[in-house]
C-alpha cells in the first residue's frame, strides 16, 4: 500500500485525480493490517511530511499520520519512540544540507497520539532537555515560535526546576536577537505573530511559576544594559515586559536603581533601549515601565543619566506620535520626559522645529486619537511655555500652530509641573544647568540661573549693556575699598572677557542679596535693582570713592570737577532730580522741595483717564485753582520716598504739564516758551522725525510709556483725608501737588508699576495691559532762567529767557520683561542693545540734529535677548510685539540713555567723550590673571567633558533616523502613511519604519 501511495503522490496526474486515489488509500488504512505494513506507511508519511517539496505532499503526509495514530496506536507508539525523536531533534531529517524545518511540527503532531502511552513520560523528559538545548542554539523567530506552540499545547514538555529558569532566560536571549529582515507588511505581521507566541509562552510559565519572573527580568536587563560592541537587542523584547505583573514594578525598579553593581553607563544603555520600545506596536504597559524606571532614577538622584537619555531620545519619542498604533504610550512617555525635565529648556527646545508639522499632521488625520493627542500636546506645550518663558523668537511658530487649541489654567499647569519634577530641591540640579558647547554666536555671555535668580540676571545684563556705566565700573582702580562694587567689576570683567558661554554670578548674588529675600524664591527685579543701586551708592558715599581717572581728567574744568566732586558713580549714571511743588488753593502759596531719584515708578492711569489729550504748556505757578477729587487707586511711591501720586477722578481735568513725547518737533535743547501757545505734538509734515517716533507707538486705545510719564507728572489734588498743612494758613487746606524733573539722569530707569494689591484676594495682582515702548523718548526737564538764557544765547534765540522746559532726548537701551501673572512667580528676561554716541560708522554725535535718514540708525543698532544662559540676536520688533504674542510677558523695567546734545550736562558729555577716547578699559593685573586662569580651566573642562560625553553617547543605543518619520509624512501627503486612523498606519514602509 505504501508503494501505491508513493506512486500516486509522485505521479503527474491532476490533483483532483490524485486526491481521489489518496482517499481510497487512507480509507483502506483504517482497516486492520500487519505491523510491517503500518511501519512502511508511517515511514512514507513521515518522509512526505518532513521532506515534501510541496504543501500538497506535506498535507497528505499529515493526513496519513493522523489516520495511523488514531487507528493503529500500538504501531504508532512503537514507531514514534524516544530514540527516533532524539535522532530527529539532534541530527535532523533528510539529506545533509537540506534538513527539514518541520521536525517540531512533526513532533507536535505525533505527541497527541502517545499521551496515554507508557512511553509518554520518557518522551516528555527527552523534550524538556531538547527544547532547552534548542533555545540555547538561538533558533530563528520561526523556530522559536514552533517551540512555543509545542510547549503551549503540551506544557508537560516545559523544562522544570532550575532548567525552567534557565529556559526562560535563554528564551529571552533568543527574543533579543529576533530581527525582521523583510519590509513586506505580510512578513512583518507574521514576525509579530511569532514574537507574540514566544512571549506568550513566557507569560504561561510565569503564571504557574512566579519564581521565574525575577531571574527572567534580570536576564532581560543584562541584555539591554550590555555595553559590548554588538548588534543592538531587538525591540521585540518589549513584548516580554508587557506580561510582567504590574504589582512587581515597584520592587523591581527599587532593586535596579539601588544596585551598586550596575554602572551609570549600563543604566543609561538600558533605559535608552527601553525608551526605543515605544515603537513596538503590540506592547502593553511598556510606557508604565519606562516612566517607572525614570522615576526610580530620579529618586536616587541619577540626574546625569536622566539628562543624557532625555536629550538623546526625546525627539524619537516625539516622532512616534505620528503613528496611531503607538501614540498613546509614546505620548505618556513624552509627557513625563518633558514635565520632569524642569531644570533646563534644552529638551523642550529640541522639539520646537517639529511641533508645527506634527500638529498639522494630527489635524489632517481628524480622528478621535489625533484630537485627544492634540489637546494633551497643547497642554504640555503651554506647561513648557510657562516653565521656560523668555524665548519669544523661538515660541512664535509653535504658538501659532496651537493657538486654536484649549489653554490650561495656571493651577493646572502648576499641578502638572509640581507632580512630575525630579526633585523639589532645586539646588540638587544646580550642576546640571544647560551645558552650552560654545559661546553664543552673538559673542555675549549668559548668566547661570542659581535657582529663581532670573530677576538678578536680567538686571545685571541690563547694567552691563549700559556701556558708560560698564566702562566706569571696569575702570575702577585696585584696592578701591568698595567690596560690592569690586565684585560687580569682576562680574562685568568676566562677562566681557570670559570664554565660557555662561558664568555663575554666585559670588555677586551672595554679596548683593537683600536680607529680606527668601532663598530660592522668585523676587521683584525692580526691588532688587533699587537695593543694589542704593548699596553701591552708600558704599561709595561713606568715603570709599571711585573713578579717580575721571576726577583727575583734564577733560573736565575745575568748576565742573568741583560741582560733581561729591557725586557717586550711581548718582552720575542713574541720578536725576525732581522738584515737588505744593500750592495751597486758599492762599496760593507754593512750597517746593527738590529730591534725587535713581528711577521713576510709573503707575497706570485709570482706564477712563486720557493723558494725551491736552497739549498746553503752563508753568505750575500759573495754574488756577481746580477741584480734583481724591483717587480710588492706592498711592504709588516714586523714586523719591515722600512723593505720592494719585489719580484725579474721571471728569475733572487737571492742568497738564509739558507732555512727554516719543519724538516731537522740538530739537534737543529747545526751550518750550510758555507764552507761545504752540502745541508740542505737531504734524509729521512739520517734522520728519515725528514719523520715526510713531513707529514705536501702539494703537490709540492702548497705553504707552509717554502716557505713564505724563500721568506721573500731572497735577494731583490733595483734599479730604489728604489735605495739606499750609504753613502760611497754619491749617489743613486743599492743595495741588505737581512733580517736575529738574535734572535728567544719564541713564533713565523707568519701572512700570504692574503689581498692585487686590484686597478681595489679599494677593498682589499683575496689570497685564500692553504698553507701547518708544525707542526714542523726549522728556521735559525744567530749566532755570540762567540755563534758559544760556541755551538762548547759544542758539541765538530771540525769545525772552525765563523758566521753562527743555526736551531731553533718550534712547531705549534695555527692557526687562516679566513673564507671569504674579510678582512671586514667573520669569524675567531682558532685551538690550548697546547705545553709544557713535553714528553708523563710528562717528561721534556732535549734538547737531540729524536728518530723518540718519535717525534710522536707532533701529539698526543690534538688539540682544538675554535669558539666563541663553543669549541670542533679537530686534526692536520683537521687543514691541512680545506682549501681543505672549500676553503674560510684559515690559517691567526700562533703561533709557540720554542722548548728548545742547541740553546735556557737562558730566554726561565728559563721560561720553572719555569713553570714546579710551575705548574698552584695561583691567588691573589680578583681574586679568583670574580671567586667563579661568579660561584655561574652561578649556580643560571642555576637553574632559568631551571625553566623558563621548563615552556616554557611545554607550547610548543607536536609534533609527527618527526624522524620517516627519520627512515621510511631509513628502507623501496623499498616502495614509503613519497618520491614518488605521492601526499600523498604511504602507509597509511606514510600518517597518515604526517598528524597526
Amino acid at each position: 500500500m505504501d508503494k501505491i501511495l508513493e506512486a500516486v503522490v509522485m505521479s503527474s496526474y491532476p490533483n483532483n485525480v490524485k486526491q481521489g486515489l489518496v482517499r481510497r488509500v487512507i480509507e483502506a488504512a483504517k482497516q486492520p493490517m500487519d505491523s510491517e505494513q503500518c511501519w512502511s506507511m508511517l515511514e512514507l508519511s513521515t518522509k512526505l511530511y518532513l521532506t515534501g517539496d510541496t504543501k500538497y505532499k506535506r498535507e497528505i503526509g499529515k493526513e496519513v499520520l493522523e489516520v495511523y495514530g488514531h487507528y493503529h496506536p500500538e504501531e504508532f507508539e512503537e514507531f514514534f519512540n524516544v530514540r527516533f525523536l532524539l535522532s530527529l531533534l539532534q541530527e535532523g531529517y533528510g539529506p545533509l544540507g537540506k534538513r527539514s524545518h518541520y521536525v517540531l511540527d512533526y513532533i507536535q503532531l505525533g505527541l497527541q497520539f502517545i499521551l496515554e502511552s507508557p512511553s509518554a513520560n520518557s518522551i516528555f523528559s527527552l523534550l524538556r532537555i531538547e527544547v532547552l538545548r534548542k533555545v540555547c542554539e538561538r533558533p530563528s523567530p520561526k523556530q522559536c515560535a514552533k517551540i512555543s506552540k509545542l510547549l503551549t499545547q503540551h506544557p508537560q514538555c516545559i523544562p522544570t526546576g532550575k532548567h525552567q529558569v534557565l529556559f526562560c532566560q535563554q528564551l529571552i536571549r533568543c527574543i533579543g536577537q529576533f530581527q525582521c529582515i523583510s519590509e513586506g507588511e505580510e512578513d512583518i505581521m507574521e514576525f509579530l505573530e511569532q514574537v507574540n507566541k514566544v512571549s506568550g509562552l513566557l507569560q504561561r510559565i510565569w503564571r504557574t511559576q512566579t519564581s521565574a519572573i525575577l531571574p527572567s527580568l534580570k536576564e532581560l536587563f543584562t541584555i539591554i544594559s550590555s555595553t559590548e560592541e554588538q548588534e543592538a537587542p531587538s525591540n521585540a523584547l518589549a513584548s516580554v515586559v508587557q506580561f510582567v505583573p504590574l504589582e512587581l514594578m515597584d520592587g523591581v525598579i527599587r532593586n535596579l536603581t539601588n544596585d551598586d553593581s550596575i554602572t551609570d553607563v549600563q543604566m543609561m544603555m538600558a533605559i535608552g533601549r527601553m525608551i526605543d520600545w515605544v515603537s513596538w506596536p503590540l506592547g502593553k504597559n511598556i510606557d508604565k515601565w519606562i516612566i517607572a524606571l525614570l522615576k526610580g532614577l530620579a529618586a536616587v538622584k541619577k540626574f546625569s543619566i536622566l539628562i543624557e537619555v532625555t536629550l538623546s531620545k526625546i525627539e524619537k519619542v516625539f516622532s512616534k506620535l505620528l503613528y496611531p498604533i503607538v501614540r498613546e504610550g509614546a505620548l505618556s512617555v513624552l509627557q513625563y520626559m518633558l514635565l520632569s525635565f524642569q531644570h533646563s529648556h534644552e529638551a523642550f527646545h529640541l522639539l520646537l522645529p517639529h511641533i508645527p508639522r506634527l500638529v498639522a499632521s494630527l489635524k489632517k488625520e481628524d480622528s478621535n486619537s489625533a484630537t485627544s493627542s492634540l489637546e494633551q500636546l497643547a497642554e504640555l506645550i503651554h506647561c513648557m511655555f510657562f516653565r521656560f518663558s523668555g524665548f519669544p523668537d523661538l515660541y512664535e511658530p509653535v504658538l501659532e500652530a496651537v493657538k486654536a487649541l484649549p489653554i490650561p489654567n495656571e493651577d493646572r499647569i502648576k499641578h502638572l509641573l509640581g507632580q512630575n519634577a525630579w526633585t523639589s530641591q532645586k539646588n540638587e540640579l544646580a550642576c546640571f544647568y544647560p551645558r552650552l558647547a560654545s559661546k553664543s554666536e552673538t559673542g555675549k555671555i549668559g548668566l547661570i540661573n542659581l535657582g529663581n535668580t532670573c530677576y538678578m540676571n536680567s538686571i545685571i545684563q541690563s547694567l552691563f549693556m549700559a556701556s558708560d556705566f560698564r566702562h566706569s565700573v571696569l575702570n575702577l582702580t585696585e584696592g578701591n575699598s568698595q567690596p560690592l562694587m569690586t565684585k560687580l567689576q569682576w562680574l562685568f570683567a568676566f562677562l566681557e572677557h570670559s570664554q565660557r558661554p555662561a558664568i555663575s554670578p554666585e559670588s555677586f548674588l551672595s554679596a548683593s542679596w537683600p536680607p529680606w529675600f527668601t532663598p530660592g524664591a522668585q523676587q521683584d527685579c525692580s526691588e532688587y535693582l533699587k537695593y543694589l543701586l542704593d548699596r553701591l551708592h552708600e558704599e561709595e558715599k561713606t568715603g570709599k570713592r571711585i573713578y579717580q581717572k575721571l576726577k583727575e581728567s583734564s577733560l573736565m574744568s575745575q568748576a565742573v570737577e568741583h560741582h560733581y566732586l561729591n557725586k557717586t558713580l550711581i548718582e552720575k549714571m542713574f541720578g536725576g532730580k525732581m522738584m515737588t511743588k505744593i500750592r495751597c488753593l486758599k492762599c496760593l502759596n507754593v512750597s517746593s522741595r527738590e529730591e534725587a531719584f535713581t528711577d521713576l515708578s510709573l503707575a497706570f492711569p485709570p482706564p477712563d483717564r486720557h493723558v494725551r489729550g491736552s497739549t498746553s504748556v503752563l508753568p505750575v505757578e500759573e495754574i488756577g485753582p481746580q477741584f480734583i477729587e481724591p483717587p480710588e487707586n492706592p498711592s504709588q511711591l516714586t523714586g523719591s520716598p515722600w512723593v505720592q501720586r494719585k489719580a484725579p477722578m474721571a471728569g475733572h481735568a487737571a492742568a497738564p504739564p509739558m507732555l512727554v513725547e516719543t519724538l516731537g518737533s522740538q530739537e534737543p535743547g529747545e526751550v518750550a516758551n510758555p507764552l507761545s501757545g504752540n502745541a508740542i505734538g505737531v504734524d509729521a509734515a512739520q517734522d520728519p522725525l515725528s514719523a520715526f517716533g510713531e513707529q514705536a507707538c501702539a494703537p490709540k486705545d492702548s497705553r504707552s510709556v509717554p502716557d505713564l510719564i505724563n500721568y506721573f507728572l500731572s497735577p494731583e489734588r490733595l483734599t479730604a483725608e489728604n489735605k495739606y498743612h499750609c504753613e502760611k494758613c497754619a491749617s489743613l487746606q486743599d492743595a495741588e501737588k505737581v512733580a517736575e524733573l529738574t535734572e535728567g539722569p544719564h541713564y533713565l530707569i523707568l519701572t512700570l508699576l504692574r503689581f498692585s494689591f487686590d484686597p478681595r484676594t489679599m494677593k498682589r495682582k499683575k496689570i497685564l495691559d500692553n504698553v507701547s515702548i518708544p525707542v526714542v523718548l523726549k522728556l521735559p526737564v525744567l530749566v532755570t532762567p540762567e540755563e534758559t538764557e544760556e541755551v538762548c544765547r547759544r542758539e541765538k534765540d530771540r525769545a525772552a529767557p525765563g523758566s521753562g522746559f527743555m526736551s531731553v532726548v533718550y534712547d531705549l537701551c534695555s527692557v526687562v520683561v516679566h513673564s507671569g501673572i504674579s510678582s512671586e512667580s514667573g520669569h524675567y528676561y531682558c532685551y538690550s542693545r548697546e547705545c553709544t554716541d557713535a553714528g553708523p560708522h563710528g562717528q561721534p554725535w556732535d549734538g547737531v540734529p540729524k536728518p530723518a535718514s540718519d535717525k534710522q540708525v536707532d533701529f539698526e543698532i543690534q538688539w540682544y535677548l538675554f535669558n539666563d544662559t541663553r543669549v541670542s540676536f533679537s530686534s526692536f520688533e520683537s521687543v514691541s510685539n512680545v506682549t501681543s504674542f505672549f500676553p503674560k510677558d510684559t515690559a517691567y523695567v526700562l533703561f533709557y540713555r540720554q542722548r548728548p546734545g545742547r541740553q546735556s550736562c557737562p558730566l554726561h558729555e565728559a563721560l561720553a567723550e572719555a569713553g570714546r577716547l579710551h575705548g574698552e578699559p584695561s583691567l588691573h593685573k589680578d583681574l586679568m590673571e583670574a580671567i586667563s586662569k579661568d579660561n584655561i580651566l574652561y578649556l580643560q573642562e571642555q576637553e574632559k567633558e568631551a571625553r566623558n560625553r563621548a563615552a556616554y553617547i557611545s554607550a547610548l543605543p543607536k536609534s533609527p533616523l527618527w526624522w524620517r518619520d516627519f520627512d515621510r509624512d511631509k513628502d507623501d501627503d496623499n498616502s495614509s502613511g503613519g497618520c491614518s486612523p488605521a492601526a499600523g498606519g498604511g504602507g509597509s514602509g511606514s510600518f517597518h519604519g515604526l517598528v524597526f
